[in-house]
């Protein structure tokens, strides 16, 4: 059970759902950051990890993605053999993947317009609710 509803919510075994980070969105950010400019896993896993807005960085995920990527065309690799320390891996983007890139921006336009709905709708619902006394169900 979360801190925020542990008073609310003693009675049963529902929480409040995860925020901030949406699952599967590894997947456009990885094409963006490629799209940017070439770059090797780590560094790719260091760019993720800069804000919330970016998806967490698991390392086992970000090359299992990259490798599939790699297999479906949408990103190519080469190896980088300059400078010191071993050869490291660099992606590029794909015209393939920033086609896929871009479907997914449009994907993302959707899904956004939905939420939006959604939230006006509850807005609406709670602010009618609240101005006209009613209780507030969990209450009841």
């Amino acid at each position: 059970m979360c801190n925020h509803h542990q008073e609310i919510e003693e009675s049963t075994d529902r929480c409040c759902p995860r925020g901030g980070r949406v699952r599967g969105f590894m997947q456009p950010w990885l094409l963006l950051l490629l799209a940017q400019r070439p770059a090797h896993g780590y560094e790719l896993m260091e760019r993720l990890s800069q804000g919330e807005a970016t998806p967490a960085a698991d390392p086992g995920l970000l090359y299992r993605t990259l490798r599939q990527f790699e297999e479906e065309g949408l990103v190519r690799s080469s190896w980088d053999t300059e400078g010191g320390g071993p050869a490291r891996r660099v992606y590029e983007i794909t015209a393939e993947g920033l086609d896929y890139l871009h479907a997914w921006v449009v994907n993302i336009r959707r899904t956004r317009e939905r939420l939006d709905r959604f939230l006006s709708e509850y807005e609406a619902y709670f602010s009618t609710a609240k101005k006209g006394g009613e209780q507030d169900v969990r209450t009841q």
